[in-house]
Order: structure tokens, then sequence, then C-alpha cells
């Protein structure tokens, strides 16, 4: 394992399980320092005892405003910047649409949209001062055939998913003149997928790769978990 994010800072989002704790371990492993946020410490305590003092914890939720700016500010003053933002925290309820509480609907999309938006906004000014920066916001399945078993109950996972997309592009678009490069990786969304053939097809791999490119507005349908 090489060190190539030595001296790099990442900023990682839902990173108590899932891909985003296989990317904290990731990038631990190759010498970053990680900045780790989910909204529960109980699956962070572990990551953060198990890195060698490579990771870092920080608890709160990105869904609020408030917390998002706390969250870049304490990594901010503990790391002195950030190279790399890893979008991953997200809700997933199964709710059929027609039983949904209105709370449900708002919680899906202020974590898995707005979250997003809250973390970009304001690392994003962190990175524009610096005058680079990359960003990769994670999706996971959407599944092409509505009827699919997998996508009923889904309606408002699937809105944010879909809405994720359309912001990675126009985020992209808008602040590509700051040189900051963002990109969405996700499986199942080979409908959305706009990739150079550059870009490694499995999940870590185009992770990491987009993470030291001078590419901008990849969207990678990656393969694996």
């Amino acid at each position: 394992m090489t060190n190539d994010f030595e001296g790099k800072v990442v900023l990682i989002t839902g990173a108590g399980k899932g891909k985003g704790r296989t990317l904290a371990e990731e990038f631990a492993k190759r010498g970053a320092s990680v900045a780790a946020n989910d909204i529960s410490p109980v699956n962070l305590d572990e990551l953060v005892d198990q890195s060698g003092g490579r990771i870092k914890a920080y608890v709160d939720d990105v869904a609020k405003k408030v917390a998002a700016q706390s969250i870049v500010n304490q990594v901010e003053d503990d790391f002195g910047r950030i190279d790399i933002l890893i979008n991953h925290a997200a809700v997933e309820p199964r709710v059929a649409l027609l039983d949904m509480d209105e709370w449900d609907w708002h919680r899906v999309l202020d974590v898995n949209l707005t979250g997003v938006f809250l973390m970009m906004q304001s690392v994003g000014r962190v990175m524009r001062a610096r005058g680079c920066g990359v960003v990769i916001n994670l999706i996971s399945a959407l599944p092409l055939d509505a009827r699919a078993d997998s996508a009923r109950n889904k309606a408002a996972y699937n809105t944010s998913m879909t809405g994720l997309v359309a912001l990675t592009r126009s985020a992209a678009n808008e602040l590509s003149s700051f040189g900051i490069h963002i990109h969405a990786v996700g499986t199942g969304i080979e409908k959305f997928h706009q990739a150079e053939s550059s870009v490694p097809s499995e999940f870590v791999d185009a992770v990491m790769f987009l993470c030291r490119s001078t590419l901008n507005g990849q969207i990678v349908n990656a393969e694996g978990k």
C-alpha cells in the first residue's frame, strides 16, 4: 500500500458504516488524515481505535446548517485544511408512498440532499480560498426498472438520489473555476453514467483515482462494495 494521500485531509460524512467506513479505512491506509463524521458515535469509536491515529471522529447531523458548519470549522481547526470531501451520509426508509409520513419525506431529503448541499457549500468555501479541492458524492442503487421489487417503497430515497446527480452536475460546472472538482460515484446508476474511459470501474479504485485526477464532473457507475 502506497502513501499516495500522505499530507491530505479527507472529510467523510456517514463514515460509521458502509462505503463511508470502507473509504475512511482506505484513505487512512494510504496516509491521509481522515475526519470521520457520523450522527452516532457507536461505529466511529471502533473505526478511530483501529486507525492508528489517522482517523478523528466528528459526531453531528449534517442535515442541520449550524451542525454542518461546526463540523467544517472543527476540522479546519484540527488540521488546517480540507482537501477532499466525501458525502456519504444518507437515510433510506422503506415506506409505501401512500403511507409515508411527511416527517419521513422531509428527513430523507434533508439528509440525502440538503446535507450534501450544506457540506459542499461550507467545504467549498474553504477549498475556494485554497484554489483546489475534490468533492465526491456517493450514490446508491437506483433501479432502472421502476417496477422492480428493489424500487418499491423507496420514493423519497430514489427522488433524493436522482436529485443528487443533478446537484453534482450543477456544482461541478459552477465550482470548476475555483479549482474544485466535483464527482458522483455510485452503484446501480447506469442510466446516469458519464465518465471518461480512464476512470476505473471498481468502486474504491474509482474514488481514489478521481481524488488524484484533474477530471471534473464525472458520474461513475462503479462495481463492487
